[in-house]
């Protein structure tokens, strides 16, 4: 597997555990949202991502979470500008990509 192909893979296995925290809490969702927006206030991401972010954010749970999960073109683009820093605690992120990092 290729370093990119590693990252990519860690940051799917991070998303994936932030959809299941989206399952038991909506406030994520709302935190991200104001992330995006804070980024867009401040200019510090492009705009692409932050449009994007909040087309993603704004549609139903079911598919946000399906979108988190994913593995498509998109989802790898945007998970590079990701506004759910924070939503994993420091373990959470540790045990994630520890277990990510075993050979397979």
């Amino acid at each position: 597997m290729s370093r990119v192909d590693r990252t990519e893979e860690r940051s799917r296995a991070l998303h994936r555990a932030v959809a299941e925290k989206i399952r038991a809490d909506a406030g994520i969702v709302r935190s991200a949202r104001e992330r995006v927006l804070a980024w867009r206030a401040a200019g510090t991401t492009h705009p692409h991502y932050c449009d994007a972010w909040l087309e993603v954010l704004d549609s139903p749970p079911d598919a946000l979470i399906a979108f988190l999960e994913s593995d498509t073109e998109r989802s790898r683009e945007l998970r590079q500008a990701s506004p759910f820093a924070g939503a994993l605690d420091p373990r959470e992120r540790w045990r994630i990509l520890r277990r990510n990092e075993a050979p397979k």
